[in-house]
């Protein structure tokens, strides 16, 4: 048994890792790496073969059985994708030769125009040395296919090529979603689209758009135009460009569903229309972030002569069935306080505020079944005497998804996806809609529907909200899509990477936008420094931001906190390859690349105070330049006992620690995440 020194001496051969190389680890294909290759999500099955099929420039695509021309749009979009990687100039035409053709596509029909939830987007994929062939029941199962082609696509000395295979596919979950908040922060058209291509390179299905809030209004209504006018700053998506995006997403196989939240979160509708409210106005568009009082009042006709004129507009603008209302954070205060509203509870035997808003729901439904839409709602309207109608969007959690299913809902989780919040991927992959140990029914299983991914607002600029959605939810859409079974978080972070490097070329700006950022912080200087720090820290998680770093709707977000993204991939390199050396038996190694490691830290912890000397907007951060300096300086006194294979002495010990526990503190937001890997270090020290 080889001791903790030898251990740890081991984590050198694996720094080119977090040096910003792939580790000979990473190179070697085992069982599984070959099993998914670079696939994301991981298909239903798939069986290798020996052999290759050949990418030159005259590699042709055809096309068979019932196609469209979404079908074509999207063959000419992955072609010049393919062009991108390869770097071959390909004909803009499908060739009118199937037999020769190196992609031949055939569908069986080209199904819904507009997609529609149970669409099916299965398809089968047979690659051979002479020709891939992709089949499909469907247009939108021929998308799905093409991407998992594209994803394919190798290269060695001997050219470009996609390896033999066989792949039989088809989602998990009819429902895969990712809600984008608009409200909060407008964000323009160009961020959706290129939001809306990288959905379809994952194969996400539904773009759940979050349109009215506290802070605005973003819909354009031509029946009631006073609302967009007035609860908007100007900041809103006529009808037309919605008709856009519904358009641009249906030719990616994704429905659009619009929410338009109450009764609360409603202060963008009464700026215009106080006397719906359950309190006097007048009322102005939140600037702040939070939970606010505004409420529409359910006891008033009023309410519901303006919602049923709104729902009839907005239901033939949005063609998807489904139509989200919100209902959630009701606090229920302005209710209490009015005394209209509790005489009409006592005159018709509402007990509570729960079911006051059971009886708004009920009437909202009957506007919307009208109009042939189906309610959707986060988990308050769950009570009883709710129509089994209606679809629960849970973010309390898989308890209480499962908890509506028992009772014959259909549902929708959320909850675990919440990537406002700047938890890893991994913390967002090990939730499953549908857990292993689940006690459901096989019929009951059939209510979950799926999941999404939540990208509220607060704290994201169209400059960063790439950043935050983008590529956790890649992991989250393997976890809709792909079988149960496949759940392992380190292959799942090998290719995260990968696509990570492949949704660029769609336009997203996940990784640019940190280095815009950081050179615009630096006021022109070098940012070297700047980013070995931002690749150790990440911004506070959870809800922490509101407290530790006050800032209004208004405020810029470009400060190191929105430079900074989750998943520090230094930290989370140094700190796999730290949990590696403690618990292997591997043979000894040398030291030398882990102390160019530590003496890399000190040196740019001490470039960074002269950094920011010259840069005021990095102030706030001051104090993260000595703590990183100070990390490197323990890093090199315990990789000096490491080395030597000396013990360290308890007041050592107790010192540095002590010291890592305030450098582990937050500072302007940011938490450096490599603080509990040092502590192990530290701890090693004291030998067996």
């Amino acid at each position: 048994m080889l001791n903790i020194f030898t251990k740890i001496i081991i984590v050198i051969a694996l720094l080119a890792t977090f040096l910003g190389t792939i580790s000979s680890q990473e190179k070697d294909l085992n069982t599984l790496q070959t099993a998914r290759r670079n696939l994301m999500p991981v298909p239903a099955n798939v069986s290798w073969k020996n052999g290759r099929l050949p990418v030159t420039k005259t590699f042709a695509v055809a096309v068979a059985g019932k196609t469209d021309e979404r079908l074509k749009s999207y063959i000419f979009r992955v072609m010049r994708r393919l062009e991108g990687r390869t770097i071959f100039e390909f004909s803009r035409d499908l060739s009118n030769d199937p037999a020769n053709a190196q992609l031949l596509i055939e569908t069986a029909s080209t199904g819904n125009a507009i997609p529609q939830l149970g669409d099916d987007e299965s398809y089968n994929l047979e690659i051979t040395e002479k020709q891939a062939k992709l089949t499909a029941p469907t247009t939108v199962g021929a998308m799905r296919g093409l991407e998992t082609f594209l994803q394919l696509l190798e290269g060695d000395a001997g050219g470009f090529y996609f390896p033999a295979v066989s792949v039989s596919d088809k989602p998990r979950f009819p429902w895969r979603g990712l809600m984008i908040d608009s409200a909060r922060h407008f964000q323009p058209m160009e961020v959706l689209r290129r939001n809306l291509d990288a959905m379809a390179a994952v194969k996400l299905n539904v773009l759940h758009w979050h349109l009215t809030e506290d802070q605005g209004f973003r819909v354009e209504t031509k029946k009631l135009p006073e609302l967009h006018l007035q609860g908007s700053d100007g900041l809103f998506y006529t009808q037309t460009e919605i008709r856009e995006i519904i358009k641009f997403a249906a030719d990616r196989g994704i429905r659009v569903m619009p929410e338009f939240d109450m009764p609360g979160h409603a202060t963008a509708w009464v700026v215009s229309h106080p006397e719906i409210a359950s309190a006097p106005g007048p009322y102005q568009i939140e600037r702040q972030p939070g939970i606010f009082d505004p409420t529409l009042d359910p006891t008033n006709e009023k309410t519901y002569k303006l919602l049923e004129v709104f729902f009839t507009e907005m239901s033939a603008l949005f063609p998807d069935k489904y139509m989200h209302i919100g209902g959630d954070e009701n606090e229920g205060k302005q209710w209490n306080a009015n005394a209209k509203i509790q005489a009409f509870m006592k005159a018709n035997n509402i007990k509570d505020n729960h079911a006051l808003q059971t009886y708004f729901n009920k009437r909202l439904l009957k506007f919307l079944e009208k109009n042939g839409k189906i309610m959707m709602g986060w988990d308050e309207i769950f009570q009883p005497d709710l129509p089994k109608n209606v679809v629960i969007h849970s973010w309390r959690g898989q308890k209480a998804l499962a908890e509506a299913a028992k009772q014959g809902y259909t549902g929708v989780l959320s909850n675990g996806y919440y990537i406002d919040l700047m938890f890893p991927a991994s913390q967002h992959y090990v939730v499953d809609p549908l857990p292993a140990d689940t006690t459901l029914t096989a019929e009951e299983q059939k209510r979950i529907l799926g999941g999404e991914a939540t990208m509220w607002s607060e704290w994201v600029s169209p400059e960063t909200i790439d950043s935050r959605i983008w590529t956790r939810t890649a992991a989250i859409a393997e976890r809709f899509w792909s079988p149960q079974a496949v759940n392992d978080v380190d292959d799942m972070y090998r290719r995260l990477e990968i696509i990570s490097s492949q949704l660029e070329e769609l336009g997203l700006t996940h990784r640019r936008n940190q280095d815009v950022l950081l050179r615009r912080l630096a006021n022109n200087q070098n940012i070297f420094a700047l980013q070995t720090l931002v690749g150790l820290i990440e911004p506070v998680k959870e809800y922490r931001r509101y407290q530790v770093r006050p800032q209004t709707m208004l405020s810029p977000l470009t400060g190191l906190i929105d430079a900074a993204q989750a998943d520090a991939i230094g930290a989370r390199r140094f700190n796999m390859f730290v949990k590696s050396v403690v618990t292997s038996n591997i043979e000894k190694q040398q030291a030398p690349a882990l102390k160019a490691l530590f003496n890399d830290w000190k040196g740019d912890g001490m470039r960074l105070k002269i950094l920011i000397e010259n840069a005021p907007a990095l102030t706030e951060a001051k104090q993260l330049a000595p703590d990183l300096q100070s990390l490197g300086e323990i890093g090199l006194e315990t990789v000096e006992f490491l080395q030597t294979g000396k013990t360290s002495s308890a007041e050592w010990r107790d010192a540095k620690l002590k010291s890592l526990a305030e450098i582990g503190k937050q500072k302007a937001g940011l938490e450096f995440q490599v603080v509990e890997s040092m502590k192990l270090l530290v701890n090693a020290t004291a030998g067996n």
